[in-house]
């Protein structure tokens, strides 16, 4: 009589081999990558060199190669825990089906036969080559963006700041073994990842000193997905690596070049009075976009008369000391109305296709950012919807207006002195043919907020993919805010939410309310002070 185990047996000899044949490759691998090569071809003929910059080029292949073989025994130390977790699992399995009186047992629940087909379908649940849909605006999950040294996260509680360093030995090691990953993947491209062969040293250019940023997002019931973005000094072209750790090791999605240098940036801002605050948002666009950037056009589109001259006069002395015409100004006369000013401004480009960067005039950006946009936004794929760093009244984070710093001063990311606004929907980088086939703006909401949160929930219903994670080079200044009566209920609401975080931190807002007591506290004391000096 044949047993009933006996496939499953089968099945388990075959898995067992498999995983034998994948750590036999890797070891072999990593042979073939201690063994260095002898490259004579980048000597030419005549040329001499010296001892040091031999000594030099064997320190730099040493150093390589160790990082590769830290990073493979990390892998191969992976993938025996995985085997021994996927024997266990087997043998659990095995055990129950050769039990009497469980019937039916193996075709329910059974663990995927191949494991990196399992691996690939992680990858498809999750959000990387295509958007999920999603009910509303709390259900996607955001990313958390990284640099070399610091973390910018949103969910803070009690104890954690905006920014910090990873001071958690897993998570520092985690983000370390993730950009070496990513420099191996580069500096040893395979066919797929397009890199041209006759393009000399490009297997060994970047290091963990031309890593720029990165993006970082955990799905309980997928894995970590991450985004990784290198680039050379002084350049506009970017390598884009993404990983993916579906609850296992690490795997490789896909590395592209990212040029740049051809993205031009429509800045969109609607406006309606505040001409002083104008001229500080143009101060900084000199300083950003023009001097430096000079990929980038300014459209503002203007509601009413009143204050219209002076924003012109400014637009045009800019325009004559910078040697600068790349910006539109379209007056409208009709009530101001956020939604209907970035559609008319995005209606106004008659050039093609052009990434859009619906902005306020009270936000402040920095060079970085402009290329952050430039990365995380796609045609037809993906839309970037970036997190800002929203201060707070200075008056009350520097005791008095008069001795608050300079406002590039102010620009740092501490929980006295800021706030991550992740219920603002109103920053986004997206291109134009996205907007208008997603239907933009619902035109028919007046005044302040909700237009902002509808175009964004017609993202998350699309098929694209929505990018959300804070950044470190966008800051949203405090400025008075006034919640009209003519505002709807839910706007109103909203309003006075925002104006109610705007003003100042968990603690400066409690030494305000306890300020009486604080002082009673003081003079008790000062009295008891001069009371023992006197005796």
């Amino acid at each position: 009589m044949p047993r009933r185990g006996l496939p499953l047996q089968g099945r388990v000899r075959w898995l067992f081999l498999g995983l034998f044949l994948l750590l036999v490759l890797l070891l072999f691998a990593y042979l073939l990558e201690c063994t260095p090569p002898a490259d004579v071809s980048l000597i030419l003929p005549g040329e001499t060199y010296g001892k040091e910059y031999y000594q030099a080029l064997l320190q730099e292949q040493e150093e390589r190669h160790l990082n590769r073989a830290a990073s493979l025994k990390r892998q191969i130390a992976q993938l025996k825990q995985e085997l021994q977790e996927m024997s266990e699992k087997l043998k659990v399995l095995q055990e129950k089906k050769e039990l009497p009186g469980v019937p039916g047992l193996a075709d329910k629940d059974q663990e995927p036969g191949d494991l990196l087909e399992y691996l690939h379908s992680q990858i498809d649940k999750a959000e990387v080559n295509t958007g999920a849909r999603l009910p509303s605006e709390y259900a996607l999950v955001p990313f958390e963006s990284f640099t070399s040294s610091k973390v910018y996260q949103l969910e803070m509680g009690l104890t954690r700041h905006p920014e910090e360093k990873p001071v958690r030995k897993d998570r520092r090691d985690e983000l370390v073994e993730v950009i070496e990953a990513a420099l191996d993947i580069i500096n040893n491209p395979d066919e797929e990842d397009g890199v041209e062969d006759d393009v000399p040293m490009q297997r060994q250019t970047y290091t963990d000193g031309h890593f720029t940023e990165g993006l970082y997002r955990t799905e309980r019931d997928k894995g970590t997905l991450y985004e990784l973005f290198f680039a050379k000094e002084d350049s506009s072209s970017f390598r884009h690596v993404t990983l993916f750790r579906p609850f296992g090791p690490l795997m490789k999605v896909r590395s592209t070049s990212v040029e740049t240098s051809g993205m031009i940036i429509n800045i969109i801002v609607p406006l309606a009075g505040r001409a002083e605050t104008f001229s500080q948002f143009l101060q900084n666009f000199r300083e950003v976009c023009i001097q430096h950037d000079r990929r980038v056009h300014l459209t503002v589109v203007y509601f009413g008369q009143e204050g219209l001259q002076e924003v012109t006069s400014s637009l045009e002395k800019m325009s004559r000391e910078e040697s600068f015409s790349n910006y539109t100004l379209i007056p409208v006369d009709e009530e101001f109305s956020r939604g209907r000013g970035l559609d008319i401004g995005a209606h106004a480009w008659k050039k093609g296709d052009v990434l859009m960067f619906f902005c306020d005039v009270d936000i402040h950006f920095t060079l970085e950012f402009l290329n952050t946009c430039r990365l995380h936004a796609a045609p037809n794929k993906k839309v970037f919807y970036p997190v800002v760093f929203s201060l707070y009244n200075p008056a009350i984070v520097y005791g008095n207006l008069e001795l608050a710093p300079p406002v590039e001063l102010q620009l740092i990311h501490k929980k006295d002195a800021g706030f991550w606004r992740d219920f603002g929907f109103g920053m986004t980088c997206q291109y134009r043919s996205d907007f208008l086939n997603i239907g933009g703006f619902d035109l028919e909401v007046k005044g302040w907020g909700v237009e902002d949160v509808h175009l964004y929930r017609k993202y998350l219903r699309s098929d694209m993919i929505v990018i959300r994670t804070p950044v470190s080079g966008l800051f949203h200044l405090w400025h008075e805010k006034q919640c009209a009566d003519e505002l709807t209920p839910e706007q109103y609401r909203m309003c006075i939410q925002s104006k109610a975080m705007n003003e100042a931190s968990h603690s400066h807002l409690g030494m305000l309310v306890f300020r009486e007591e604080i002082e009673a506290h003081l003079r008790k004391q000062a009295f008891k002070t001069q009371s023992k000096t006197e005796d």
